[in-house]
C-alpha cells in the first residue's frame, strides 16, 4: 500500500496521467512542502524549490527548464518521459518536409494576398503557381542528427515514403540501435551528413556540445537547396547562419517549432508555435509515464528514465528499505554496509548503480531502521540523501 505523498503540479498535467498516481496522494497546484513536482514547460531555475522535494518529473523529454545540476547536488532525482511524444513530433517533421518540398507556406501566403473577383483570382493563380513548383520525396535523402526515440521514428517514416536516410549519433544507445531501421546509413560526422542530405532533421538535446550545431561553417557545407528542419531545440541552430544561408539560396527553407524575430520576415522561414508535442495523445503519454515513474520512486526507490541518476530497480525482499542517493566514490557500499552492521541490521539485498559522478543504492534490511541509523548514513561523506521506505 502506498504512503500518502504530496505532489505539486506546475502546469496542467493530463488527468489520465494524474490518475496513475496512488489515490492516497494529495495532488494540486498549491500543495505546500511537496514530496515531488510534476512540470511541463514552466521554468524552474529561479523558483525556490522546497527541501521536501525528492523528485521532479518532467512530462516531456527536455529538461532545460529544470535546474538539474542544483537538484543533483541535493540528491533530487529528475525524471523525464523520453519517447512518449515521439510519434507526435515525427508527424510534425513529416509535415515540415512536405511543406519544404512543395513550398506550401509561400504558396499559402500568395493565395492569402490575392484580391479581386473569382475570375481574377483564377487568372492570378494560373500566372503565379509556377513560382511554387516543388519536388517529391521519393529518392531524396534525409539526414537525421540524433537517433533516439524520435529520430528513429522519423527515419523509419522517411524510408516508408521512399526516401534514402543517413543518420549521425555519436552516443546512440543499444536500445536505440535496435529500434533503428537497417536501411539507415551511418554518417561519420555532422559535416558528412550535411554534404549529402536534401533534408536535415535535428533531434538532439540542447547541451554545450550541440549549441549552434548548425553554424555558418556547416551551412556552407549543405547541398544547395537543402531543407533544414528543427523540432528539437532552438539553440541547436545559429539563426544568423541560417538567414545567410537562406539569402544566398544555399538553404532552400528552414522549418522549425521556434518563432524568431530575426527570421520571421523571410518568405522561406516557417515557424510553428512549439507544436511538437501538442497532441492530446502525447500529453497523455508523457503524463502517464512520468507519473508512474515518480510514484515508483517515492514508494519504492526505483528509478527509470532519470536524467541525473542511474536506472535502478530491485524487488523488495523485506518490509524495510533504504534508498540512498550518493556520489560515485570508492568504498561507498562498504561504509553503508558497516554502518548497518554496527546497528545490528542484516542486509537481505543491496544494489548500487552509477551514472557519471552520481550513484544510487537500494538496501533491504531485516528490521526497522531507527532515525539515529538514518542520520549516521546521511553523515557519510558523499551521501546526498537518505530515504527510509518501510512498507505499510
Amino acid at each position: 500500500m502506498s504512503n500518502s505523498r504530496k505532489i505539486l503540479t506546475l502546469n496542467a498535467i493530463s488527468r489520465k496521467g494524474l490518475a496513475r498516481l496512488p489515490q492516497v496522494y494529495a495532488v494540486g497546484n498549491d500543495v505546500a512542502e511537496p514530496d515531488a513536482i510534476l512540470v511541463r514547460s514552466q521554468v524552474m531555475h529561479e523558483m525556490p524549490i522546497p527541501d521536501s522535494v525528492m523528485a521532479i518529473g518532467r512530462a516531456g523529454a527536455g529538461t532545460n527548464n529544470i535546474p538539474v545540476k542544483a537538484m543533483s547536488e541535493r540528491g533530487v532525482v529528475v525524471f523525464n518521459a523520453p519517447g512518449a511524444n515521439a510519434n507526435a513530433v515525427k508527424e510534425l517533421v513529416i509535415a515540415g518536409m512536405l511543406m519544404g518540398a512543395r513550398n506550401l507556406a509561400p504558396a499559402m501566403n500568395f493565395v492569402a494576398g490575392l484580391e479581386g473577383d473569382d475570375e481574377s483570382l483564377h487568372k492570378q493563380v494560373e500566372a503565379g503557381k509556377k513560382h511554387f513548383v516543388g519536388h517529391e520525396l521519393p529518392g531524396r535523402t534525409l539526414g537525421v542528427v540524433g537517433l533516439g526515440a524520435i529520430g528513429s521514428l522519423v527515419a523509419d517514416a522517411a524510408i516508408r515514403l521512399g526516401m534514402q536516410v543517413i543518420g549521425f549519433d555519436p552516443e546512440i544507445t543499444v536500445d536505440a540501435a535496435w529500434r533503428l531501421p537497417s536501411r539507415v546509413k551511418k554518417a561519420q560526422s555532422v559535416d558528412e551528413l550535411a554534404r549529402h542530405a536534401d533534408f536535415i532533421s535535428l533531434h538532439t538535446p540542447l547541451v554545450p556540445a550541440t549549441r549552434d550545431l548548425i553554424n555558418a561553417d556547416r551551412v556552407k557545407l549543405l547541398k544547395k537547396g537543402c531543407v533544414l528542419l528543427n523540432f528539437a531545440r532552438d539553440g541547436i541552430v545559429n539563426e544568423q547562419a541560417v538567414l545567410d544561408g537562406l539569402n544566398d539560396n544555399r538553404l532552400h527553407a528552414y522549418i522549425c517549432d521556434f518563432p524568431s524575430n530575426l527570421l520571421k520576415q523571410h518568405p522561406r522561414f516557417v515557424a510553428l508555435p512549439h507544436l511538437g508535442a501538442s497532441t492530446e495523445e502525447a500529453e497523455e503519454n508523457c503524463a502517464i509515464m512520468v507519473a508512474e515513474q515518480v510514484a515508483d520512486y517515492l514508494d519504492h526507490g526505483n528509478i527509470l528514465n532519470s536524467v541525473n541518476f542511474p536506472n535502478i530497480a530491485m524487488p523488495r525482499e523485506s518490509a524495510w528499505r533504504l534508498a540512498i542517493a550518493n556520489a560515485n566514490v570508492p568504498n561507498m557500499l562498504g561504509q553503508i554496509s558497516t554502518t548497518l552492521a554496527d546497528a545490528g541490521l542484516n542486509i537481505h539485498n543491496m544494489l548500487n548503480k552509477s551514472k557519471g559522478d552520481l550513484a544510487f543504492t537500494l538496501v533491504d534490511v531485516d528490521a526497522a531502521v531507527s532515525e539515529a541509523v538514518i542520520a549516521r548514513l546521511g553523515g557519510i561523506d558523499g551521501v546526498l540523501r537518505v530515504r527510509y521506505l518501510p512498507a505499510e
